[in-house]
């Protein structure tokens, strides 16, 4: 049995063991979609991530991006404009989490998958909209840029980030 750990505070966090730590930093139902956003598409405005999560409301995603911001994982700049203008990106430490994302998003395909097996409804979901399927094209659209070619999968998906990140540094 593994020994009780002792609890340790961080920026007014409780937590007693670093797990309990992360989730607190990225866990709830819209951290990890907000910054999947931000680390498929890139530079954000508000808008735009509240139009690719029809299920937030402008109030909870607010409160989301600051969190993250506080956190130091999501960068907000705001312009001095007229409208003003306020984007979010991932900073060096969000982009950290993207092949965690990124591990959670296979997860959750192959759960699907093996859970309609077994539910006899064959092994994929056959939409058109499919995100694993249709992921580039989902984030095209999600993140206003033209249709691209269509990529052959997660590895080709993560190969592109790398080269994406790589050219960002």
């Amino acid at each position: 049995m593994a020994a009780p750990c002792c609890e340790k505070e961080l920026n007014g966090r409780r937590y007693r063991c670093f797990f309990e730590l992360t989730l607190d930093v990225i866990g709830g139902k819209w951290k990890p979609i907000i910054l999947y956003h931000l680390g498929i598409c890139g530079v954000q405005r508000f808008s735009d991530l509240r139009r690719s999560m029809p299920g937030v409301t402008e109030r909870m995603l607010s409160r989301q991006l600051k969190e993250l911001a506080t956190d130091g994982l999501v960068h907000r700049e705001v312009y001095r404009e007229v409208p003003p203008r306020v984007e979010y990106w991932l900073t060096d430490q969000g982009k950290t989490l993207m092949p965690i994302l990124l591990a959670l998003r296979d997860w959750g395909a192959e759960f699907e998958r093996l859970s309609l097996e077994r539910d006899g409804r064959g092994g994929t979901f056959n939409a058109p909209h499919y995100e694993q399927a249709a992921l580039p094209a989902m984030a095209d659209a999600a993140c206003g840029r033209a249709a691209r070619k269509p990529a052959g999968g997660v590895e080709e998906e993560r190969e592109e980030l790398a080269r994406a990140e790589e050219l960002s540094v």
